[in-house]
């Protein structure tokens, strides 16, 4: 069996008994209605896309609740669209990856169409322009990575293809977002026609940024007089073109060999990964973890799609930033954080196998149960407890999610503020007693020890990329790992610095607790160990 329509069709016995699920719908019918009359564009067409928006799509052709699919656009990787999409008739093997180290299997069809976002290949232009011309329109989604939105260097100038988009107008946009500003100008254009820009990224605002980055640049093209002023002023009506927020949740890691072998094994031929030019990593099937969060402000001024029947969870902005700050602060990414630290200390090279250590599982329930959620955003439509019981008791323990606690150290000055300030601002602000807290100033303490570049039996470790990390290991110089006599309060101006953790800790008593933490983790072979042992038994 091959994954293409003709296998599908001819061959629906085969594909069930490699337990394989197909499309309940006519797929043929759904691509006429879609290139008749576009409901949906979505720019991004990777893994994420494929795997759990695409699954979207299909449950609402699957319900009879929708008529057309989804047109993907890749903005980054052309290639991706060549050797993924074409050959495989725009279908996706969709691999579901189960804790209890099981698969389930569905082809999706729910995406119509593939288009390369490229200005400069004439067809694609028109292609996209018709399409955005199209009063049926109702929505563009967005999976592009926060990366996609940046218009500016670190240094705050703008990057190189930007300021030529800007110069050059929007016959020549390159960037994403100016693809994106020149496609809403055609929008304006064919009657001021309303459309909602969804961001389903996972990063906070992220509705915010997609329009901030659009009118950036619709702004320069009305002032250099590529586009009338009216045009910035439709973008900028929220009753004709929206951006709403979202909260995106769902682990989607590369291809797992392990998952073509068993394809193959099951008579699924063609599987191979591939790896463009561009080194995008990606194949004909897409595995992934089974839980999926998608919460969506409600503001869609051409209408939409019944999303909320296939699962997403229809709200407004206020309960989506609850949402974000519940997963952000307390219920999974203080979780990651802190059992990467540790995890790096202790030779650990897969979150899943850190979780069948007993003192790390025991520093990620206190941190979740006990620390985070008395002051926890409660957004009232997902339960907190729940969530936290999902990803403790199934996401972080599933052998199929190979995860690196080197990957989730990365930039972590960045994340400690939101992550762990948050919980303890909280406290602060309640009136808690803040020198309750054991894990947060352990996994602080546990940064801080990594940033030694040695892991707990002494051995050189590579501490994970940080825009601090060069700054922050000065301060820590002189610090050797098997003498506390070597600390002589190297930690307290990192700690008092509010930029990085929201509020000054070295003015709080968690200040001395840290500092405590961290002397004790200078103690040589085994004393990470013995810290989360002494403190968690």
């Amino acid at each position: 069996m091959k994954l293409n329509l003709d296998s599908i069709a001819s061959d629906a016995a085969g594909w069930a008994k490699a337990g394989v699920r197909l499309p309940g719908f006519d797929i043929a019918a759904m691509r006429a209605a879609t290139a008749a009359a576009p409901e949906w564009v979505h720019f991004g067409a990777g893994n994420i896309f494929r795997g759990f928006i695409g699954s979207i799509s299909q449950r609402l052709l699957d319900a009879g609740l929708s008529k057309t699919g989804i047109i993907a656009c890749e903005t980054f990787d052309w290639d991706v669209i060549d050797s993924i999409y074409a050959p495989f008739d725009n279908l996706t093997l969709n691999v579901q990856l189960n804790p209890d180290g099981t698969t389930s299997r569905e082809v999706l069809a729910g995406v119509a169409e593939g288009v390369k976002a490229d200005f400069s290949n004439p067809a694609a232009a028109e292609r996209l322009k018709e399409i955005f011309r199209a009063r049926s329109l109702k929505m563009v989604s967005f999976t592009i990575t926060e990366k996609g939105y940046q218009l500016r260097r670190p240094d705050g100038t703008l990057m190189p293809v930007v300021e030529a988009d800007m110069k050059e107008g929007p016959r020549s946009a390159r960037h994403a977002m100016s693809i994106v500003a020149a496609l809403l100008l055609e929008r304006f254009e064919a009657g001021r026609l309303p459309l909602a820009v969804v961001s389903m990224d996972n990063c906070s605002h992220n509705g915010e940024k997609l329009k901030a980055a659009v009118v950036e640049i619709a702004r320069a093209w009305v002032e250099a007089g590529f586009a009338p002023s009216g045009c910035l002023d439709y973008i900028l009506d929220e009753a004709t073109v929206s951006f709403p927020w979202t909260m995106i949740d769902k682990i989607t890691p590369r291809p797992h060999p392990a998952v073509q072998e068993s394809l193959a094994k099951d008579g699924i031929e063609g599987m191979e990964s591939v790896v463009t030019p561009k080194k995008t990593f990606i194949a004909p099937f897409v595995n992934a973890e089974k839980p999926q969060y998608l919460v969506v402000e409600d503001r869609f001024p051409n209408g939409r799609p019944a999303l909320e029947k296939a699962g997403v969870y229809m709200t407004d902005r206020a309960t989506v930033d609850k949402t974000e700050r519940m997963k952000v602060t307390t219920c999974l990414n203080p979780l990651h954080t802190a059992m990467s630290m540790y995890g790096c200390l202790l030779g650990y090279t897969l979150i899943c196998e850190e979780m069948k250590d007993e003192d790390i599982v025991r520093l990620v329930k206190r941190l979740g149960y006990v620390e985070g959620l008395p002051v926890v955003t409660d957004p009232g439509i997902l339960s907190p407890k729940a969530f936290i019981d999902e990803v403790v008791q199934e996401r972080l323990p599933n052998p199929f999610m190979p995860d690196d606690p080197r990957r989730i150290a990365t930039d972590t000055s960045q994340k400690v503020g939101i992550r762990f300030g948050e919980t303890v601002k909280r406290y602060i602000e309640e009136g808690r007693d803040v020198s309750s807290l054991t894990a947060i100033p352990l996994a602080i303490a546990g940064w801080m020890r990594y940033l030694l570049a040695v892991d707990d039996e002494g051995r050189p470790i590579e501490v994970s990329a940080d825009p601090l990390k060069d700054e922050l290991q000065s301060k820590l110089a002189g610090i050797v790992w098997n003498d506390p006599s070597s600390y002589n309060g190297q930690l307290r101006p990192i700690l008092a610095n509010a930029s990085i953790f929201g509020t000054d800790l070295a003015a709080t008593a968690l200040g001395a607790k840290i500092e405590g933490y961290f002397v004790r983790l200078l103690g040589g072979p085994g004393s990470a160990r013995r810290l989360l042992g002494e403190e968690l038994g």
